[in-house]
């Protein structure tokens, strides 16, 4: 998908009168409307070279860290070995699939600064109870790789040469990255071919995508030409409010075919699954949230 045209009049209309942005209480869900049928994606006869794509929106609290663990889940369902790379200091990602990371020796801090350290000596294998999900962890030591990597030549590539290295064992990476446009994010966008930007239903979420897709437009201007936005996954939705089907229907109206059709609705499943520290394919199998995360990885891979 093309890298979208964001136009500040497409997302920063204000509220008329007592009706959040002016819509009719009445109103059919905008999600449902677009909803067509999935086709069923096709078999791999053998894995690799990986897609890499950044779940990226400087915003937190949007749905980044669930929906990396989660579609990577997904898409191992669909026969695909995925790789999760935790890009941010805070540790969500690991510690959603169960990973104690303060604990860990090695993280992708390692694998970044340290010359004779390797991905393949950081990856911990079939996290979450998943069989072909892995993972790349990382903890608080990463932030220091923010201020250590403006010295190191090639500063923007570290992450795609450390990735180099064994994105021929996977289908897909999937790089959580850290709320916020620094060093590590950029690193993501270089080394990705793919961003999806999760985007929670909420009006200040909405406002914050231009400055995401201009970092998008710079980084594929000067550092890597193949980068595109494969799509914007709008998340924590809830149909029963005006609010979130407005900024829905504004998000498609400014975006269109970029946005997936696949929503991911609220629901305290997710809460429950990082408690569990596992997927909500595995800890709550015919949830509503897992059947929305299949049929995500059946977009996805109909790229």
């Amino acid at each position: 998908m093309a890298t979208p045209v964001v136009t500040s009049s497409a997302v920063a209309q204000p509220y008329a009168g007592d009706t959040p942005m002016g819509v009719p209480a009445g109103r059919a869900d905008p999600a449902k409307a677009r909803q067509r049928p999935l086709p069923d994606p096709k078999p791999i006869h053998r894995h690799g070279p990986a897609r890499i794509v950044a779940m990226c929106n400087q915003k937190g609290g949007v749905g980044k860290t669930t929906s990396t663990i989660n579609l990577g889940a997904a898409l191992v369902e669909q026969g695909r070995r995925v790789l999760l790379v935790d890009l941010d200091p805070q540790g969500a990602l690991s510690v959603g699939l169960g990973v104690q990371s303060q604990q860990l020796e090695r993280t992708v801090y390692n694998a970044l600064m340290e010359r004779h350290t390797t991905l393949r000596d950081v990856i911990i294998r079939d996290v979450g109870h998943v069989r072909g999900l892995d993972l790349a962890p990382s903890n608080i030591d990463l932030s220091a790789a923010e201020v250590q990597l403006v010295s190191e030549v090639a500063r923007e590539q570290s992450l795609l040469r450390v990735l180099a290295e064994v994105r021929q064992e996977y289908d897909y990476v999937l790089i959580d990255c850290q709320p916020s446009l620094g060093l590590l994010t950029v690193n993501a966008l270089t080394a990705a071919q793919g961003v999806i930007i999760p985007l929670e239903c909420e009006f200040f979420s909405l406002r914050g995508v231009a400055l995401l897709v201009d970092t998008i437009d710079k980084v594929k201007e000067r550092l890597n030409p193949s980068l595109e936005v494969d799509g914007i996954l709008a998340t924590m939705y809830d149909s029963r409010t005006v609010h979130a089907r407005e900024v829905f229907s504004r998000v498609v109206e400014a975006f269109g075919d970029t946005v997936f059709q696949t929503v991911i609705t609220r629901t305290v499943r997710f809460p429950e699954t990082t408690v569990a520290g596992q997927p909500i394919t595995t800890w709550a199998p015919t949830s509503t949230g897992a059947e929305a995360y299949r049929n995500l990885a059946k977009e996805v891979l109909d790229l």
